[in-house]
């Protein structure tokens, strides 16, 4: 059975990797194109892109799929099945038609609950106890196929978008081998339509979405940094200069929101700061323009004291 893939970031490059490790025959791989990336943008292929030609597999990196261009290339590589994983664009139907076996997507939430660009993140932010993978065939909606398998997880108090992300990928990879590989025998996999009721959108994160609002209580917040840690990392402002926040915790204290109200520059140390309801204990930190420290080294710089306001 020839597989085509169809992914770009690293969670994508997991998936591929178990399809490999199953001894399947991905016969291409179609990504996006290299971008620039950090302080000197240099032009970077996808992790996809890396593992497919380090495994002599054809890399194909279109603008569209949209033009005769594509068709001509689906043609070409004629392929029996299609698995996508954060792919990162919408298949015209010309494409979902275009396999014996149709199109399958790891979507890395537990549909219908947050359809769209960041599930994870979301599911996080928003204080949920559990997420999970949804293998689905895809259709022409956004994220609206008949659901073929979902595997649940918990999220724990000390989950992040990092944790998270690696738990749904190694998941989701055993899931999309084992998916293709009962293809391959013969079998027909299930299909239950999707319910509209109770689904949800995980909008794509922006960078005014990381911004603190220390109004919130702390229970909430350390929800929310969690939600965006390592990336895209949640933020406030320190005398005008951006202070991202990486490790927080809630505890006790009252303040007003943002308010410093108490300083420990012991060690690793900490700081801790009022919110609408109770306090984050913050104990690692990213200031505008540094690298990554602990809190205690940034008071031991003398950056910040007791009655200061974060904004």
């Amino acid at each position: 059975m020839r597989i085509l893939f169809m992914g770009t970031p690293e969670i994508a490059a997991t998936c591929l990797s178990s399809l490999l490790d199953a001894g399947l025959d991905v016969c291409g791989v179609v990504t996006r194109i290299d971008k620039p990336q950090g302080r000197k943008m240099i032009l970077t292929p996808p992790p996809v892109k890396v593992l497919a030609a380090a495994n002599g597999i054809p890399v194909y990196q279109p603008k569209t799929l949209r033009d005769e261009a594509f068709a001509a290339l689906l043609e070409e590589i004629n392929p029996d099945l299609i698995l996508v994983v954060a792919f990162g664009k919408i298949l015209p139907k010309n494409v979902l038609d275009y396999p014996k076996y149709g199109c399958i997507n790891l979507h890395v939430s537990l549909l219908p609950k947050y359809r769209g660009a960041a599930p994870m993140q979301r599911a996080i932010m928003n204080g949920e106890s559990e997420t999970g993978v949804t293998l689905m065939y895809m259709d022409e909606g956004l994220d609206t196929g008949d659901i073929i398998e979902c595997e649940k997880f918990p999220i724990g108090p000390e989950d992040n978008f990092e944790t998270v992300h690696d738990k749904s990928a190694e998941i989701g990879g055993k899931l999309l081998a084992n998916a293709a590989l009962r293809l391959q025998n013969g079998d027909t996999l299930p299909r239950t339509k999707q319910k509209s009721e109770g689904a949800t959108y995980a909008d794509k994160i922006e960078k005014a979405d990381c911004h603190i609002d220390f109004s919130r209580s702390a229970k909430a917040l350390d929800a929310f940094i969690r939600g965006i840690t390592p990336i895209p990392m949640a933020y406030a402002f320190l005398n005008g200069a951006a202070l991202k926040i990486l490790k927080a915790k809630p505890t006790s204290g009252k303040g007003n929101p943002g308010e410093i109200i108490a300083t420990d520059d012991k060690g690793e140390g900490s700081f801790t700061v009022a919110c609408g309801e109770g306090a984050l204990l913050v104990t690692q930190i990213i200031p505008e323009g540094k690298g990554k420290m602990t809190a205690g080294d940034f008071l031991r710089g003398r950056k910040m004291a007791k009655g200061d306001v974060l904004s």
